[in-house]
C-alpha cells in the first residue's frame, strides 16, 4: 500500500457540512496484477494469454461533526474507468453511499458461495449464469443502517431512480436507455450471531417495469457455515418478469477448505432454469467449478477447473464447455 500524498479539503457537498483544516484527508492505493493462461476443449482459444491490472484510490477524511467520509475511484482490468464511490459514516444513523461501481443493494450478496479464487460463472469458461443485481447493480444510493439492530445483524437499503445500469459523468444523465427499467429499491439482511461460523443473508429488490411486463422481481436467501478450514454454502435465488422471459430459478452450492495459511482448495456449482413465458418449457444451465489457491508473500498461484452445459441458457452444442484457467496475481 502506498501514501500517495495529504490532502486538506475545503468543502464536501456545502449543504451537508463544512471540514476545517484540522481534519486534514488522507489519499491511499492499492493495486494488483494478474496473468493468466485459459483454454477451452473443442475451442479455438488463439493466444490463451491474458492480463487484468488495476489501481483503486481511496481518499479519506472527518467532518466537523464527527461523521468521516471516504471517496473510492477504481481503474480494474485495464480499464480506463470502472466505478467510484462516496460515503459518509454518521456517529449515530449509520453509512451514506453514492457508488457506481456495483457490489452495493441486492448485488452485494449476488454470489455469497465459498471459493478459493472466483465465483463459480468467474473463470475462463464464462457460464453466462444470471445472478440478482437489483438496485445496487446500478449508480445508487445505499444507506447501511446503523441504529437499533441486534449484534450481528446488518440491513442495508438501496433506490435508484433508474435501473438501467448507467454511470454518469458530473451533470451528466443517463437518458432513456431502456423500455423497461425504472425506479428500483433493495433491502438487505445479514446476520453473523446466531450461532458460531454460521452467516445468514437474504435479499429483496422491486424493479419498475411498463404496465404489460409488472414490476421485475429479484429475491435471494442463503447460508455460510465454518468450521475449522472448512466452510460451507448454499444460496437460492429467483427473478421474476425479466422483459423477455418469465423468470429465472438459480440454486447455488459450494465447499471449501483451508488446508494451511496459504492453500485452499473448492468445489462450487450453480443450477439455473430459465422459464420462459406463456410456457411451460425452460432451459437448465449447470456450471461447476473446481479451484486451487497458493499464497507466498505479495503472489498467488490460482487454478481453475470449470465445466459448464447450456451456456447461457443455450442447448446448441457449442453450449456445452469444459475448461481451465491459471493465473499468477501480485498485490501491492
Amino acid at each position: 500500500m502506498n501514501k500517495l500524498t495529504k490532502i486538506g479539503v475545503s468543502a464536501l457537498c456545502g449543504s451537508l457540512a463544512s471540514v476545517s483544516a484540522a481534519n486534514a484527508g488522507e489519499m491511499v492505493v492499492t493495486g494488483s496484477a494478474t496473468a493468466t493462461y485459459t483454454t477451452v476443449d473443442a475451442v479455438i482459444v488463439g493466444n490463451p494469454l491474458g492480463m487484468a491490472t488495476g489501481l483503486t484510490f481511496t481518499g479519506n477524511g472527518e467532518l466537523d461533526n464527527g461523521s468521516t467520509f471516504t471517496v473510492s475511484y477504481a481503474l480494474t482490468n485495464k480499464a480506463g474507468y470502472t466505478g467510484s464511490a462516496i460515503s459518509v459514516t454518521t456517529p449515530s444513523l449509520g453509512t451514506f453511499k453514492y457508488d457506481e461501481g456495483g457490489g452495493t443493494g441486492l448485488d452485494r450478496i449476488d454470489d455469497m458461495m465459498p471459493t478459493a479464487w472466483e465465483e463459480v460463472d468467474g473463470t475462463g469458461v464464462a457460464m453466462g449464469l444470471r445472478t440478482v443485481a437489483g438496485a445496487g447493480g446500478s449508480a445508487d444510493i445505499e444507506w447501511t443502517v446503523g441504529m437499533g439492530l441486534p449484534d450481528g445483524m446488518a440491513a442495508y437499503i438501496s433506490v435508484t431512480p433508474e435501473a438501467d445500469g448507467s454511470k454518469n459523468t458530473n451533470k451528466a444523465y443517463s437518458g432513456i436507455n431502456s423500455a423497461t427499467d425504472g425506479y428500483a429499491w433493495d433491502v438487505v439482511l445479514t446476520h453473523n450471531a446466531l450461532y458460531d461460523g454460521l452467516n445468514v443473508f437474504a435479499g429483496y429488490s422491486d424493479i419498475s417495469q411498463n404496465g404489460i411486463l409488472g414490476d421485475r422481481v429479484e429475491g435471494t436467501v442463503g447460508f455460510t457455515y465454518a468450521i475449522g478450514g472448512v466452510t460451507v454454502g448454499y444460496q437460492r435465488s429467483e427473478i421474476q418478469n425479466v422483459a423477455a422471459d418469465n423468470f429465472y430459478e438459480t440454486d447455488a452450492y459450494g465447499i471449501s477448505f483451508a488446508v494451511n495459511d496459504d492453500l485452499t482448495v473448492s468445489y462450487a456449482g450453480a443450477k439455473s432454469d430459465r422459464r420462459f413465458n406463456n410456457s411451460m418449457s425452460s432451459v437448465s444451465l449447470d456450471g461447476e467449478s473446481l479451484q486451487v489457491s497458493y499464497s507466498f508473500g505479495g503472489a498467488s498461484i490460482k487454478i481453475a477447473e470449470a465445466s459448464v452445459d447450456n451456456k447461457n441458457y443455450l442447448t446448441t452444442a457449442a453450449s456445452q464447455r469444459d475448461g481451465r484457467t491459471i493465473a499468477l496475481t501480485l498485490a501491492f
